[in-house]
Formats: C-alpha cells, structure tokens, sequence
C-alpha cells in the first residue's frame, strides 16, 4: 500500500520569495486552529541552478482550520495575483472585523473591494459572511440586486449594511 505524503488529495501550494517561515508564522498566529508540519530543506544539489545555500528551508507544511497548505522558498521568480484567493466564512460580524484586520496587518495601504484584501505577503483573501450566500441565493432578484450593489460597494463586507439591503 502506497504511503500519503499529504492528507489532502490537492493541497494548495504557495511559493514565497524567501520568506515562508515567516509567512507560516505570521498564518499560523491569525488563525487559532493551525500547525506547522513537515519540512524539506535545500541540500547541496542544485545551488548552481537555485543558487540557494544548503540547510534553507525549501518546503513547509501547514495548517489552517484543518486545509492543508506547503509553502516554497522558491526564490523571486514568481508572485501572488488576485487570480487565485482564499476564502475565509464567517459566522458573525465580529470574525470579519478580526480576520480582515489580522490579515490587512502590515499590507498594502489600499485592500481590494468585495471583502477581497491582500495580505503583506501578496496572498489574496476573501473574508465572507456566510449570511451572504444565503441572500445571494434568494430567488427575489430585487433583493438579489440590492445586495449586489451593496457588495460592490465595499471594502471590507458589513453584515448589518448587507442585512439592511436585503431588507431584514
């Protein structure tokens, strides 16, 4: 029987310029049920093509609510877009308030709009009340509409705002 490396079928992979354990650090203090896992380190093989000295960190596991993530000290090759975000629910307006100002921490001045934001490493979040899908859902499309243009509208998402769009 073949042996899992990971737990996850996909596991989500980030490359960081040179700084994962410090992305991984600053992760695992925002979000209360994390870990760190397993690590790989550079060796000698292949400094002429990374030029990355041996006994770095080359890869991370870590946990976040139970998602599996690896990070890569990948070197300045490549870097975050808002292509790809991860997407954070939330039961109450409070869980919003504190994950959208963990993450918007030390990041860029201006966040992004729609409850997305960009944290100080360039990963984009999306911070999203659970309510939210439930009204989006809703077969009234004026209530649809209103909600939309409120969602638009924003930065970070306020649930009483959403809420009063809706019409509750």
């Amino acid at each position: 029987m073949e042996k899992r490396i990971s737990t996850q079928k996909i596991t989500p992979n980030l490359w960081f310029a040179m700084n994962a354990e410090e992305a991984i650090n600053f992760y695992t203090s925002v979000f209360k049920n994390s870990k760190k896992g397993r690590s790989t380190h550079y060796g000698e093989e292949g400094f002429e093509i990374h030029k990355i000295p041996a006994g770095t960190l080359m890869t991370q596991e870590f946990y976040l609510e139970g998602q599996e993530f690896l990070a890569l000290n990948g070197g300045p090759y490549f870097t975050f877009n808002e292509a790809i975000s991860f997407v954070i629910n939330c039961g109450t307006q409070e869980e919003v308030d504190y994950y959208w100002e963990k993450l918007t921490e030390g990041g860029p001045a201006e966040s992004q709009m729609c409850g997305w934001l960009k944290d100080k490493f360039g990963v984009s979040w999306q911070v999203v009340p659970v309510e939210l899908t439930e009204m989006l859902q809703n077969s009234d499309r004026e209530r649809v509409s209103r909600v939309t243009k409120e969602v638009l509208s924003s930065k970070k998402l306020d649930l009483n705002k959403l809420r009063a769009a809706y019409g509750k």
